[in-house]
């Protein structure tokens, strides 16, 4: 008994002792991550499967590539203050839309650079989007991490294993 009272003690400690710069750093890397697994899930489809959608009522592959292109444009440059726009949901071919999609992840890595302890709870935006800097932050890698999930499928039904699922490097456990 002593001993779970003394793990929940630390427990609670630790998480007393966060600071702003811990909640930055944490999500910045769940951002770093969904943008390697994002970036990878692009280039693994092949240019003819981006066309590809699996009902008529659904985005094409490549219209989802497009679609996380716009929203990182829109949400991070709305962090940064550079207002950029994006139309990357008309683009059709794997070239063009993998170069919108880096660009509006290197606007999204601006977007992080810009927000500091001092200024990540400042509001901004308007309507749905009014949220404290650091929210939209994490709600634009959440919505990331939902439309990685779609892609997922397709490549799935392409027989492609989407890039989280592929076998971890390093040691294994036993």
């Amino acid at each position: 008994m002593q001993k779970i009272l003394l793990a929940v003690l630390i427990g609670a400690c630790a998480l007393q002792a966060q600071t702003p710069k811990d909640f930055l750093k944490e999500a910045r890397d769940f951002y770093n991550g969904n943008k390697d697994t994002i970036t990878r899930a692009a280039a693994k489809m092949p240019e003819a499967d981006y066309a590809f959608k699996p009902t008529p009522e659904v985005r094409t592959y490549g219209q989802i590539i497009g679609h996380i292109a716009d929203t990182n444009v829109l949400i991070c440059s709305m962090v940064s203050g550079s207002g950029k726009k994006s139309d990357a949901s008309k683009l059709t071919s794997k070239a063009e839309l993998s170069a919108a999609l880096k660009a509006s992840f290197d606007e999204c890595d601006k977007a992080f650079d810009s927000v500091t302890e001092a200024n990540a709870a400042e509001v901004i935006g308007q309507g749905f989007l009014k949220r404290t800097r650091l929210n939209l932050l994490q709600f634009n890698t959440m919505h990331n991490n939902e439309m990685y999930g779609y892609a997922s499928v397709y490549l799935r039904l392409k027989n492609i294993v989407p890039p989280s699922s592929e076998p971890r490097k390093g040691p294994q456990a036993p």
